[in-house]
């Protein structure tokens, strides 16, 4: 028998998304009321890499701290946002699917995360210092709130993108349109086209932030490589 999910008229699944809505923009703002009582420690947080930073425009610090309290309520949360969207569109899924998801959307979260996490501690603080070490007597750095965190935001977040692509090759190697073989064959352009995606992501121009990010997306495309030819042979 048909669910009730299955026959629900188009006006019910514009009522279901409009609630689900609500509740997740109420909550949102909720998120971003709570941020609020530790955004000074969020702030001292994204600026330790830089140190004291200045805002140059009156508005500036307001929409800086607009954004990052933003950022910060969806963070916390994120696991009703996530359930809303679940929720909502879970009953179009086969049991099939729903047991693929709950194997990729953990996968791919802790994957973000790690590409977050390698950019934040590793990346970020070379990258900053390699612009830094440009500074001498006549000539001091003096970082603002909006040009600083655009750095960080736009520097860290390819990372966990990044960090995705063993499980979309995986993903793709499953459905049969690439192989372990094709990769090796075509390696010698994969490097190149990684310094060239690495030279469009990332948001300076130097060669070791490029560098940094070419060479973890090199490694996982041969990581990738090396679990589809073994671990998904049947």
């Amino acid at each position: 028998m048909e669910s009730k999910e299955a026959v629900m008229p188009l006006t019910g699944h514009l009522s279901e998304l409009r609630r689900r809505l609500i509740i997740s923009i109420a909550m949102l703002a909720v998120g971003m009321i709570l941020s609020n009582f530790w955004l000074d420690e969020i702030m001292a947080f994204l600026s330790a890499p830089a140190g004291k930073l200045y805002f140059m425009k009156p508005a500036e610090a307001f929409f800086i701290y607009f954004k990052v309290m933003l950022t910060a309520g969806a963070i916390i949360t994120a696991p009703v946002l996530f359930y809303e969207f679940w929720a909502f569109l879970v009953p179009a899924f086969t049991t099939h699917e729903k047991r693929l998801l709950f194997f990729l959307v953990p996968t791919s979260l802790t994957l973000f995360l790690s590409g977050i996490a390698f950019s934040w501690f590793i990346v970020l603080p070379r990258g900053l210092q390699f612009f830094l070490n440009f500074s001498s007597d006549s000539v001091q750095p003096l970082l603002s709130m909006e040009s600083y965190l655009n750095f960080v935001f736009m520097l860290v977040l390819p990372f966990g993108l990044i960090f995705n692509l063993p499980l979309v090759l995986i993903v793709l190697a499953k459905l049969g349109l690439i192989t372990s073989s094709m990769l090796a064959q075509k390696r010698k352009y994969i490097i190149l086209l990684s310094f060239i995606a690495a030279a469009v992501i990332t948001p300076t121009t130097d060669i070791l932030s490029q560098c940094l990010l070419a060479m973890p997306m090199i490694v996982l495309l041969e990581i990738s490589r090396i679990i589809i030819k073994y671990g998904l042979r049947s």
